[in-house]
């Protein structure tokens, strides 16, 4: 147990800037297992999100102010991390043709084109779906609603552990890497631990809406995009990247918004 605790808090000093005792450092082996803790580091991300949403909507009594604050409290809480994944993958697969040449952009730390347009896109369709899901569900179901923050949160930091499980890494060696965090295979009692972490969630916001189980759809194409994600990076690059994991967990949490935006209008 104590180990296991130890591990999540790896996982936390990584993936957060939530400040952490000084006895956790960045320990390869555990940094390597933590992949199992990422939907749980997501209910945190979440819980977060949900709480200065609810705050500021109660303070300004406005949706569109609540949701920029809440977004700008979840970016400060990760420091950007899985944008700033995206928006390497978005200037390596925008500007390399070759495997090498992708890698090559990746890991440059300077921000192109592409990757300013990934983000801007990104941000803006954060805000206007989690608004407009808050007009609609605010009101009569403001529980469900801070609930869906934090299932997004979780349930898009679960499907990059798919990735973790069956497939390589795509960094041959150091030398063309920046860090070599989460290289390593995860186990299935790990993949396992991430799924359930990250279903919960999602449960109990069906509960919330009174068993409304049709929510349940949202895993079909958050799934299907997560295939053909890792079937995309695959066949570029051989495997995946920590700034492949950080697209995936950006692009299944808007998956994620949109679909439960579609499905609401046949509840």
């Amino acid at each position: 147990m104590k180990q296991e605790l130890r591990i999540f808090l790896t996982a936390l000093m990584f993936f957060t800037r939530i400040p952490l005792p000084a006895g956790i450092d960045h320990n390869a082996a555990d940094l390597n297992r933590s992949g199992r803790y990422l939907p749980m580091v997501g209910i945190l991300v979440g819980i977060i999100g949900a709480v200065c949403f609810a705050a500021a909507h109660a303070l300004f009594k406005d949706i569109f102010t609540a949701v920029i604050l809440s977004l700008i409290a979840t970016l400060l809480v990760t420091g950007a991390f899985h944008e700033d994944g995206l928006a390497d993958v978005a200037d390596g697969f925008g500007g390399g043709w070759t495997k090498q040449r992708i890698l090559e952009i990746m890991k440059d730390s300077r921000t192109g084109a592409f990757g300013v347009i990934a983000l801007i896109v990104i941000i803006l369709l954060k805000v206007c779906l989690l608004a407009k899901l808050a007009l609609l569900m605010v009101n009569t179901h403001l529980l469900a609603f801070c609930l869906l923050y934090v299932t997004a949160h979780a349930f898009s930091r679960t499907m990059p552990v798919f990735l973790l499980r069956y497939m390589p890494y795509a960094r041959e060696d150091d030398a063309t890497s920046k860090s070599k965090p989460l290289a390593t295979k995860i186990s299935w009692p790990g993949c396992c631990v991430a799924l359930i972490t990250g279903l919960v969630p999602l449960l109990l916001m069906i509960y919330a809406l009174h068993y409304t189980y049709l929510l349940l759809l949202v895993l079909v194409p958050c799934g299907l995009l997560t295939l053909y994600l890792s079937r995309f990076f695959r066949k570029w690059i051989g495997g995946y990247t920590g700034d492949c994991l950080g697209a995936v967990q950006q692009l299944n949490e808007i998956t994620f918004y949109t679909s439960i935006l579609a499905i609401w209008n046949y509840i």
